[in-house]
């Protein structure tokens, strides 16, 4: 019997458009999560890929093969193909049936935003399942209407994969999101210091790992 997938709590994103905001490199910040332990890792970029993503995301892989760490790549199923490595699609990308013929066995997940897509992707092919935002974010450009904790705490009952938390979530309030039934929380700007240099990084995400042991 196949041992069921497990996610790490702390789930942090290189979201590629918020770090060059921020001045941050992006193999710097991943370097400097990687430093502080943790065990998933997302690469997220939105644009247009070139071969200067690919090359990025490719060291990124290297880093995280080397640590044990899980590394996952946003909505390109042929990208994680060619690097062995897990893809996160969303309800715009290929979807999960189709990914699943290219990516074979890598983890997948598929993002969801409201209980009608919870409900159709508890029978897709992935691993596990994102729903958000939780809370307001700015890390999109149209972002979907807000669930809230209470809304994951009631569609928490739809599936029993294990389901990643995303947007808005705050050090302050991560804890209240994994008692209302996440297996997980996604952060993107929430692990961002004021400084984003390697230490101050390191330093923040330490905190993210220790508090959600």
């Amino acid at each position: 019997m196949p041992v069921p997938f497990k996610l790490p709590k702390f789930y942090p994103i290189l979201d590629t458009s918020v770090l060059s905001q921020r001045s941050c490199a992006v193999l710097t910040a991943a370097e400097a999560l990687l430093d502080a332990g943790v065990k998933i890792l997302q690469y997220r970029h939105k644009e247009n890929w070139t071969q200067v993503e690919f090359d990025e995301a490719e060291k990124i892989s290297r880093l995280c093969e080397k640590t044990g760490v899980l590394f996952v790549i946003n909505d390109r199923a042929d990208y994680a193909r060619l690097l062995r490595v897990a893809l996160h699609v969303g309800q715009d990308d290929l979807p999960p049936v189709a990914a699943r013929m290219v990516i074979s066995d890598e983890v997948m997940g598929f993002s969801t935003h409201n209980r009608r897509q919870l409900t159709r992707a508890d029978e897709e092919p992935v691993e596990y399942l994102s729903l958000g935002p939780i809370f307001e974010t700015n890390s999109k450009l149209r972002p979907d209407p807000v669930v809230g904790v209470d809304g994951l705490l009631e569609l928490r009952r739809i599936t029993a994969k294990p389901l990643v938390a995303i947007g808005g979530i705050k050090f302050e309030n991560a804890l209240e999101v994994l008692a209302a039934g996440a297996d997980s929380v996604a952060v993107i700007s929430g692990v961002l210091p004021e400084k984003c240099d390697r230490k101050s990084l390191r330093r923040r995400a330490e905190e993210w790992v220790q508090q959600l042991a």
